[in-house]
């Protein structure tokens, strides 16, 4: 029966010349059958009103409790201002249509004032209220709110009420106190699907897998049948977890217990499988969807994106359309994103051309995603001219714009829109602060990275490692190493992720000798064992300092924790042993992992062969890879072709380089390959030839190619090309010494002696000093 039927009803009107006393009862009942996609409760209020009803409490309270439903808050909160008398069930709809409308702090606020007027919270208020206290703005607030909510809970004794308990134990766990959601559950007198549910959804925000799965095979034992959430939020713990063999048997549950008509749970499903890489299973699994909605296009279009498969996700997005599905800000969002990965600035735009026929030009969303999508395609200048044409930002809109200055190293327009930030009253944050150092990572910029410190230490998230982590690697770009090692002690226990992301970029920078300092730093203060990437690391700076012996230290710890058939510390291993000059070991650690076909392991042995001039190895180990048919990379052309430039071997190096382009393998070259063509047909004389490829390939001209120009033009005496190179490099790093030895030297070549000093002078003009050589050897 309709809503404005019960109300004729509640009128007691059998006919409507015969009005007999309005019944409060079915007035509340015809109010709570009203639903969202039916009438707004306006015309029951208005007869409400009409029947002198107004004054009535019972029916008022139902009122405000169907505008809350209709989201329609403003006017629940006019009515309840207009209310002469409230009683707890007043100020509790108030309480829960606030939280419900997304109004916490509205929420927080009511519920304040309802303790002020000396009502008692029930079992609904203080839920209502804690769920207010999830929210994490302002999060350290809100969390003192939710402890004293928790306080009143356990005054009134409503702290083991499932209701209650729920709330509790989400609210800390959305605040990150895990132990605290632990106890909450233990509490909780009757545990219902709900309160499981609560604390299997707290674990998986939290990151905490496997407990997570434990409580699901708990749930499982206990009897108690799971419903949509549970499987949701299950299925994400297995993907934390890495547990993709507990998330197939959440799919067989799924099947057995008819849960595939549920889209929510099959969109987790298909993401599951896409993480985990099964994109075949995850598109069976999606085809089996038989609601699609938004969330399952943009799910499969995100998987496709993950992968940076361009085609694909043009293809989904197509179909999507076609069948009637709705793209929102997020689908705009992702491909966006994906169009700066692959710096595919046409495509991206003609993504902005239809967000902005849909309707999302003015999605922040969207706008963040734009930003990220020029800065990356080289389009600093559009993105800046879009940036500063929106009416609307958030934080995340000035971290895209500052990353994208760092991404080019414009430290002073990162500095300038940083300040611009502060001054416009937007509180940075962790993400900020890693864009901003990213930027100043150039020697002459440590005044404006400890400007930035300052700021750091004052706003009192120095000892976030993600901060830290970033702050270290800067001190590291600048060789500060006292002080990177002085925010590490500061840091206090840094987690393995942090420790990696800080040998890492001290290797970046080539402080070799520090990394294995730090890396004996990490196994004294740090319990777990070095992962695959820390010990991969340590062994290119062994590699980059051919120390022998700490080499072979790195290996046998390699073998203790069980890392030796890792594709990237056997990669390292070989490298790092061919750099050294034992060439027999890095064989031998090639041979020992070679069986697992990787093309990355055997690209850094065909690397080894070539530099020790052992170019038949090398040929032949590249043609047992064609015969494993493993697929070859650009990088397996590079270390061919120069190999063969390294030995003359001019033909076979074209040839290798055509293979490339060839149907079979259809690659596109990369800047390495290019550059290994130039420098093998400069060597061998053809340098006409070597300009035309630097004039045809489809990069910029970069300061290495151009040298390689230059040394041929050095070896083989052509002066006007060489200068031709020289001024080119000089335009592009006017500091580099090695432009103006090589041009010096190719007067000298060439006899022309005053030209000679010319370019010398020059040099010592612009203050540029030839950096000296030097040897080492492992004493």
């Amino acid at each position: 029966m309709r809503a404005s039927a019960l109300f004729l009803h509640a009128r007691g009107c059998s006919t409507l010349t015969n009005p007999r006393s309005p019944d409060p009862l079915a007035l509340a009942h015809a109010l709570s059958v009203a639903s969202p996609s039916s009438r707004s409760p306006s015309h029951l209020h208005a007869q409400v009103l009409k029947l002198g009803m107004s004054g009535d409490i019972f029916t008022t309270n139902h009122l405000l409790i169907s505008y809350s439903k209709f989201g329609l808050l403003g006017r629940a909160l006019h009515l309840f201002d207009e209310m002469s008398h409230r009683n707890l069930v007043s100020w509790t709809a108030m309480v829960s249509g606030s939280v419900r409308s997304g109004a916490p702090e509205l929420g927080i606020k009511l519920f304040v004032s309802m303790i002020r007027d000396s009502f008692c919270p029930n079992e609904f208020a203080l839920a209502s209220a804690l769920r207010a206290a999830c929210d994490q703005s302002m999060a350290h607030v809100k969390l003192q709110f939710g402890l004293s909510l928790h306080g009143v809970a356990v005054k009134v004794g409503v702290d083991a009420d499932p209701f209650v308990g729920s709330s509790l134990l989400l609210m800390y766990a959305k605040h990150g106190r895990v132990a605290a959601a632990e106890l909450a559950f233990t509490e909780i007198r009757l545990k219902d699907l709900t309160c499981w549910n609560a604390m299997l959804d707290g674990y998986v925000s939290n990151g905490f897998g496997r407990d997570a799965l434990m409580v699901a095979s708990l749930m499982h034992q206990c009897g108690l049948t799971a419903d949509m959430f549970t499987y949701v939020s299950a299925v994400k713990a297995c993907l934390i977890a890495g547990e993709l063999d507990f998330g197939r048997q959440l799919h067989g549950s799924v099947i057995h217990n008819m849960f595939e008509s549920d889209t929510s749970v099959m969109n987790a499903l298909v993401d599951m499988y896409f993480r985990a890489g099964l994109m075949d299973i995850a598109m069976a699994v999606f085809g089996r969807i038989r609601h699609k909605d938004t969330i399952s296009w943009n799910t499969v279009i995100s998987g496709f994106a993950h992968d940076e498969d361009e085609r694909a996700v043009v293809g989904c997005f197509a179909e999507m359309t076609q069948s009637g599905g709705k793209p929102n800000e997020v689908t705009f969002s992702t491909m966006l994103r994906l169009a700066g990965a692959k710096e595919n600035a046409s495509l991206g735009l003609q993504i902005f051309g239809l967000a902005y026929c849909h309707g999302y030009s003015e999605s922040v969303l969207v706008a963040n995603a734009v930003i990220n999508m020029l800065s990356r395609c080289g389009l600093l200048y559009c993105a800046h001219g879009f940036f500063s044409n929106l009416s609307f930002r958030n934080t995340v809109t000035w971290n895209e714009m500052i990353a994208g200055y760092g991404l080019y190293s414009c430290s002073e327009d990162a500095m300038r829109l940083f300040r611009d930030m502060v001054c416009f009253g937007e509180r940075p944050d962790e993400f900020t602060y890693s864009a901003v150092l990213l930027a100043l990572q150039e020697p002459h910029e440590p005044k404006n990275h400890e400007q930035v410190h300052a700021s750091i230490l004052k706003q009192g998230i120095a000892s976030q490692q993600f901060v830290s982590t970033s702050l270290i690697k800067a001190k590291a770009a600048f060789g500060s190493v006292k002080s990177a090692l002085k925010v590490i002690e500061d840091t206090g226990k840094m987690d393995l992720v942090s420790w990696g992301v800080v040998v890492s970029s001290f290797l970046n920078n080539n402080l070799n000798d520090d990394v294995i300092f730090l890396f004996d730093l990490f196994r004294s203060d740090c319990m777990n064992k070095p992962d695959e990437f820390i010990l991969a690391t340590v062994l290119n700076a062994c590699a980059n300092a051919a120390l022998i012996r700490k080499c072979r230290c790195i290996h046998s710890l390699v073998i203790r924790t069980g890392h030796s058939k890792h594709f990237c510390v056997a990669s390292a291993l070989v490298d790092a042993y061919a750099k050294c000059g034992d060439i027999a070991a890095a064989k031998s650690a090639f041979a020992a992992v070679s069986s697992s076909g990787d093309a990355i392991l055997y690209n850094t042995m065909l690397t080894a062969y070539a530099n020790h001039g052992l170019i038949d190895k090398a040929l032949s180990l590249y043609q047992h890879m064609t015969r494993a048919q493993l697929v070859p990379t650009p990088a397996t052309f590079v270390a061919i072709v120069s190999a063969c430039s390294h030995f003359g071997l001019i033909e076979q190096g074209k040839h290798v380089f055509s293979l490339m382009l060839s149907e079979d393998q259809g690659m596109n070259p990369t800047r390495a390959n290019f550059a290994t063509l130039v420098d093998l047909l400069a060597r061998k004389g053809l340098l006409h030839e070597a300009k035309g490829v630097i004039e045809v390939m489809p990069f910029q001209p970069w300061p290495a190619v151009w040298r390689s120009l230059l040394n041929g033009c050095r070896i083989h005496g052509n002066k006007e090309l060489g200068v031709l190179a020289a001024q080119q490099i000089l335009r592009m790093v006017p500091s580099n010494d090695g432009a103006y030895v090589s041009l010096s030297n190719v007067f000298a070549g060439d006899g022309e002696w005053h030209y000679a000093e010319e370019a010398r002078r020059i040099m010592a003009e612009n203050q540029v000093r030839k950096v000296q050589g030097y040897s080492r050897i492992e004493i």
